[in-house]
């Protein structure tokens, strides 16, 4: 029997698949006339396993949009916060069990995006803050000093804020 995590979570997948099926009835035209290249970063800060898992899920599904309405996606992903603590590759054993899915789909976001160049930063002094072991931190993501300092620097160079918590 299927858990209700995993039934919303088809039901999203099935949702942006329709809605990037039909985007020739539904895009983002007005939007992104003339732009060729999106640069964006996003502000990650939830305090709900659940919630990340659903985000990473939504980004995932950005970057698709703007690939399918022909704009080059250059993203990066801020976390901070209490965030740092569902991206451990060893979490905690009781919070394990009670998460396993929502862990097990963040691991899978991670690889994904990675795997469609999105940058992942980590802040350090979250992961001192919520005990979590830099090298816990999966590989294709990297730990950086100052998540804040970050946000300033990307925005420096042009990258629009997505915050998202």
């Amino acid at each position: 029997m299927l858990k209700i995590g995993t039934i919303v979570r088809i039901l999203f997948i099935f949702i942006i698949s329709f809605t990037y099926v039909n985007a020739n009835e539904i895009n983002d035209k007005a939007a992104l006339n003339g732009i060729k290249e999106a640069k964006s970063v996003f502000l990650i800060d939830f305090t709900n396993v659940k919630k990340t898992a659903f985000y990473l899920n939504i980004i995932e599904g950005t970057h698709k949009g703007f690939v399918s309405q022909g704009v080059k996606p250059d993203m990066v992903l801020v976390f901070i916060g209490e965030t740092v603590k569902y991206l451990s590759t060893k979490p905690d054993e009781a919070f394990e069990m009670e998460n396993e899915e929502d862990l097990i789909s963040i691991q899978k976001s991670i690889k994904t995006l990675a795997s469609l160049g999105v940058r992942m930063e980590v802040c350090a002094v979250a992961t001192k803050v919520f005990n979590v072991d830099n090298s816990t931190i999966p590989k294709e993501m990297n730990v950086i000093a100052d998540g804040f300092i970050s946000l300033i620097g990307w925005q420096t160079q042009g990258y629009k804020l997505v915050p998202i918590f």
